[in-house]
């Protein structure tokens, strides 16, 4: 089945040749990479000064996350089973009590694990940890 053809109006039909050096090359194809757009689409919105938003996926594959992740299933299953026992009519109980609290410290604890792993992190890729979480694109 062929593709459905474009409107005439939204069909581009006109050429603009350009020449880029192969760096000036390199950085727009790098940033139409970035944007996940054909690189002339990408030209396309910066000529038309068109929002173009890079999207930045970070991996990290650190043991220490990794245990923290599991820690946090743990924990938010055990929240989870205490808000089903209290949805149900369950009693407060001390024990229950006990159980919130511990799990509401764990979460603290770690809380501040991961701002610190966070700031190595941030620290090793030569930035500073100012608290400041606003995301930066080209």
């Amino acid at each position: 089945m062929a593709r459905p053809k474009k409107d005439r109006e939204l069909r581009h039909k006109h050429q603009i040749m350009l020449r880029l050096t192969d760096t000036e090359y390199e950085i727009v194809s790098e940033n139409a990479k970035a944007t996940h757009l054909p690189t002339a689409e990408y030209v396309r919105k910066q000529i038309m000064k068109q929002k173009v938003a890079a999207k930045y996926e970070i991996v990290a594959d650190l043991p220490e996350l990794k245990k923290l992740v599991a820690e946090f299933w743990k924990i938010g299953n055990n929240l989870n089973q205490i808000a089903r026992h209290f949805n149900s009519g369950g009693i407060h109980s001390q024990e229950m009590r006990k159980a919130i609290d511990q799990s509401v410290a764990r979460i603290y604890e770690m809380k501040y694990e991961v701002l610190k792993m966070a700031g190595d992190f941030h620290s090793a890729a030569g930035g500073s940890l100012d608290g400041n979480t606003e995301t930066h694109s080209k």
